[in-house]
C-alpha cells in the first residue's frame, strides 16, 4: 500500500476498517486520549465492566459460597479453553490461574525434572527479565546443575541471532524457552521452525505468549509446542492483575509432575486425602484458590476478541504497524528517531519501538503534556502498542502528530533525566 501522511488518508482507512465498530465495546472516558499502551495494559471492555459489577453484586453479594457450584470451580479450565481457541489449542490443554512468573516456574521446573540428564537451558537476551530471573531461581533450587545460555542480538538489538540460537540447541538441551513476540522490539519468532529444531535435538520448548496472545494468530497444536504461558491484561484486556494462563500439550501431560502440589491440582480435592495424588492432565498444574472476581471478569473481556476473530485482528494490526513505521520514517527520522522493530510484518507483533537518545524525556512530555500514553523501555525505546479492537487509524495519525510537535517545540527538554519508578 502507498501510504500518505495526510490526515484524510487515515480517515479513509477508518472508513474501510471492518473492525471499526468494536471501539464502541470499550470504556473510553477521555476521547482526546491517544492510548498506545495496550501492549502493557489493555482498555476496559464494557462487557467486563458490567460483568465485574454482576460478580460483586450478585455472585459474591447474594450467592456467597454457593457460587462455587454455579461456575466458579470449573472457571480455570472453562476460561482456559476460551483462551485456547485464540492460541490454537484444543480443549483440555489451557488453564487460567496464578501469574506468568509462577506458571513459568511450574512448567520449566517440570520440563527440567523430566529430563534429569540434560543440563542446558536455551533462552535469549530479548526475553522479559522476569522470565530470566525465574530460570535463574529454578537453577539454584535444582542445585545449579544447569547452564543457562542467553542468545544475543544479530543487529542493533532488534533481531535475535538465529544462527547462534540454532547452534546452541544440542542433544544436551533440556529446555528452550523464548518469548514468541519480544517485549522491546516486537520481533516475532517463527514458532514452528524453532519448535521443530528443538524437538530434533530432543529438547522441550516453552513459549511466553504475553505479547502475542490476542494480537497475532498463534497455533500451538499445529506447531506441536510443549508448553506456553501468557498474561491476560495486555491484548486480552483482562484488567490489571488478571490471572495468567498456561498451556501443556496433551501428549506429555501425564508424564509431568508439578513442582507445587496444591489442592486444586489434587485428583479428588473434596475427599481431603492427606496424601497428594495428581489430577489427570493439565489440571495437575493448578495450585490454590484463584482470584475469582478477576478471572470471571476476564472471561467477559474475551468476548470482543472472539467476535472479531484473530485473522481480522492480525490484518488490521499489520496495516497499523506498517502505517506507523511509514510515519516514523517520514516525520520522525529528521528528529533523530530510528525504527527499533523489524520492517517485515511477518516478523513483527502488534507493537513497534521507535528509538531516540532522549526517549525517556520524550515519553514524559507525551504523557504529561500531550495526552498520549506510550511507554519507555531502556535504554532508548519508546514502545507504541496498536490494539486493533479499539484504536483507529486517525488515532495513529494523531498520536504521531503529537510526537512530532513535542520534537518541534523541544518540550522534552524541561524534564529531568531521573526516571520515575514506573516508566
Amino acid at each position: 500500500m502507498n501510504f500518505s501522511t495526510e490526515r484524510d488518508f487515515a480517515l479513509q482507512l477508518d472508513k474501510q476498517d471492518k473492525l471499526a465498530s468494536f471501539k464502541e465495546a470499550f470504556v473510553i472516558s477521555d476521547p482526546s486520549l491517544v492510548y498506545f499502551d495496550g501492549n502493557s495494559l489493555g482498555m476496559m471492555p464494557k462487557a467486563a465492566q458490567e460483568k465485574s459489577r454482576q460478580i460483586v453484586d450478585e455472585q459474591w453479594g447474594k450467592d456467597l459460597i454457593r457460587g462455587w457450584n454455579k461456575g466458579w470451580w470449573d472457571a480455570p479450565s472453562r476460561v482456559g479453553d476460551k483462551i485456547g481457541q485464540l492460541i490454537g489449542a484444543a480443549a483440555g490443554q489451557t488453564l487460567v490461574g496464578d501469574t506468568v512468573s509462577v506458571n513459568l516456574f511450574k512448567l520449566a521446573t517440570s520440563a527440567l525434572t523430566l529430563q534429569p540428564n540434560k543440563t542446558r537451558i536455551i533462552t535469549d537476551t530479548f526475553n522479559f527479565p522476569s522470565d530470566l530471573y525465574i530460570l535463574q531461581g529454578i537453577n539454584q533450587t535444582l542445585g545449579n546443575r544447569h547452564e543457562i545460555i542467553r542468545i544475543g542480538a544479530s543487529d542493533n538489538d532488534i533481531t535475535p541471532d538465529l544462527a547462534a540460537l540454532e547452534a546452541a540447541i544440542n542433544e544436551n538441551t533440556a529446555l528452550v524457552t523464548l518469548s514468541h513476540v519480544v517485549f522491546k522490539s516486537g520481533y516475532m519468532y517463527d514458532m514452528k521452525r524453532i519448535t521443530e529444531l528443538a524437538h530434533k535435538k530432543g529438547a522441550l520448548v516453552l513459549w511466553d505468549l504475553s505479547h502475542s496472545v490476542g494480537s497475532v494468530p498463534v497455533h500451538l497444536d499445529y506447531c506441536n509446542a510443549d508448553f506456553a504461558i501468557g498474561c491476560t491484561y495486555k491484548y486480552l484486556n483482562g484488567g490489571p492483575g488478571a490471572p495468567a494462563f498456561l498451556y501443556v500439550n496433551k501428549n506429555i501431560q501425564e508424564k509431568l509432575s508439578s513442582p507445587i502440589w496444591g489442592w486444586w491440582g489434587q485428583k479428588n480435592p473434596f475427599d481431603f486425602d492427606l496424601d497428594y495424588t495428581p489430577a489427570p492432565g493439565a489440571q495437575r498444574f493448578l495450585v490454590g484458590t484463584q482470584p475469582m472476581i478477576s478471572l470471571l471478569t476476564m472471561e467477559a473481556a474475551l468476548e470482543p476478541l472472539h467476535q472479531a476473530g484473530m485473522d481480522a485482528l492480525r490484518e488490521k494490526s499489520i496495516l497499523m504497524t506498517d502505517y506507523a513505521s511509514f510515519i516514523t520514517e517520514s516525520w520522525l527520522a529528521p528528529f533523530g528517531f530510528s525504527l527499533g522493530s523489524p520492517l517485515d510484518s511477518a516478523k513483527r507483533g502488534s507493537h513497534i519501538s521507535i528509538r531516540h537518545p532522549e526517549g525517556y524525556r520524550i515519553n514524559r512530555a507525551l504523557i504529561e503534556e500531550m495526552n498520549l500514553i506510550p511507554d519507555f523501555r531502556a535504554p532508548d525505546n519508546l514502545r507504541l502498542g496498536f490494539a486493533p479492537l479499539y484504536l483507529s487509524f486517525a488515532d495513529v495519525w494523531e498520536g504521531f502528530d503529537r510526537i512530532r510537535r513535542v520534537m518541534e517545540e523541544k518540550r522534552y527538554e524541561k524534564y529531568p533525566l531521573q526516571k520515575l519508578t514506573v516508566t
